[in-house]
């Protein structure tokens, strides 16, 4: 009975301290040299997805007679997560971390180094287009700027 008692307490206490932990982070800055690039493409258009589906029922639920509001504020309120994440792992992961400055006089590189940016640049601004509004036209901006940006950065980078 009292080994019982002890084994209970330490699942007991296990349990109660895994979910007190908070969940993983994608990468942090600290220079680690694991890492995941092309992971981070794939969820940067699984959240395209997911934006896409969020708008298409934000506006199947608008166009109903009788609205339902509490899943209407559910689907914007995800809509914006999930352009926050693409924002996020752009700024944060390539940005930060990844695309690194190359000096001006190495014309190949430094014009790699400016699509890479510019590419970048506009996945940013697509993803904050995605929230303002419902229009899928960002939608399809994002998956063909991400396409571009992972060919010319997986042309130019080991992975």
């Amino acid at each position: 009975m009292k080994t019982q008692n002890i084994l209970f307490s330490i699942l007991l206490s296990a349990i109660l301290f895994m979910a007190q932990g908070k969940p993983a982070q994608a990468h942090c800055e600290i220079p680690c040299g694991i890492y995941g690039d092309s992971l981070r493409i794939e969820q940067i258009e699984e959240h395209i997805t997911t934006l896409e589906k969020s708008m298409n029922q934000i506006k199947e639920l608008s166009a109903e007679s009788d609205k339902n509001y509490n899943q209407l504020v559910r689907w914007i309120t995800n809509k914006e997560d999930h352009a926050n994440k693409i924002q996020d792992i752009v700024s944060q992961y390539f940005l930060h971390q990844r695309i690194k400055p190359v000096d001006p006089e190495n014309e190949e590189m430094h014009k790699k180094y400016v699509t890479h940016l510019t590419l970048l640049h506009e996945i940013l601004v697509y993803a904050m287009k995605a929230k303002q509004t419902t229009d899928l036209q960002y939608i399809e901006k994002l998956r063909d700027t991400v396409d571009k940006f992972e060919d010319a950065y997986f042309h130019s980078h080991d992975h």
